[in-house]
């Protein structure tokens, strides 16, 4: 069984074309601005669902998913339930259905492996390049996202490269001067995307009686924006800002 907290039909943020977009239970990273803390619990008020219940409806929006679209698995952090996950992907492998998933790649093992396998892209969210902000950011070090990122390459698995852009935590121009020069040479990485920074989800953490700890952070200008597409741009053909 898997977990699922929530979905989005006709999604158009997660992926290419249009999506259903399966929101999965639990989370190994703490990132500060997380806009789902009610995904990070690994069971969380979730509901158990069979993969034959995704599966159908995955199949029954098929019409709508055109030539690009598919299926996208976010989270909370989809890998945490690779094992349950897997037999979901051969079926909808088997459906025709294009897989993608949206990761953290902070977690690897067997299971993760081959449901990067199996997939047909993968969104892969780099929080920061400098490993101590990455820490100060997600409470997790960044070693296994980069190392993910290099399987992928050597895979011949494509991604797409996203960054969220939060001034004093993550848009600093030396930082993203760096990723680039690590990541300019991988032939993989489809299009790197921009993800700004918002509060969308800070009533939750009310909800939740949780502690939103970037209250005093603002969102990004149109000129910050167009500033950090820039440095990208130096070194990747394809640069969106979502």
């Amino acid at each position: 069984m898997i977990r699922v907290h929530s979905y989005e039909s006709l999604g158009t943020y997660d992926g290419p074309g249009i999506r259903l977009v399966v929101f999965l239970q639990g989370c190994n990273f703490r990132c500060l601005y997380c806009a789902n803390p009610d995904t990070i619990d690994a069971k969380g008020e979730s509901k158990e669902t069979s993969p034959e219940e995704i599966l159908r409806m995955a199949v029954s929006q098929k019409p709508f998913f055109g030539k690009k679209g598919g299926i996208t698995f976010s989270g909370g952090e989809p890998t945490f339930q690779a094992k349950s996950l897997v037999p979901l992907f051969r079926l909808l492998k088997e459906a025709g259905i294009h897989i993608c998933v949206d990761t953290n790649g902070g977690i690897w093992n067997s299971d993760v492996e081959e449901l990067f396998s199996l997939a047909d892209l993968v969104l892969l969210d780099v929080k920061e390049f400098n490993n101590e902000r990455h820490r100060l950011l997600t409470s997790r070090g960044n070693e296994q996202t980069l190392k993910t990122a290099a399987w992928l390459e050597a895979h011949g698995k494509p991604f797409w490269l996203r960054y969220v852009a939060v001034q004093g935590y993550s848009a600093f121009s030396e930082d993203i001067e760096a990723l680039g020069n690590h990541f300019k040479d991988y032939r993989m990485i489809e299009r790197v995307e921009i993800l700004p920074y918002h509060t969308l989800g800070v009533h939750k953490y009310e909800a939740m009686g949780m502690t939103y700890r970037l209250t005093n952070v603002p969102v990004n200008t149109p000129q910050q924006l167009d500033e950090i597409k820039q440095l990208f741009s130096k070194y990747f053909k394809t640069v969106y800002v979502n």
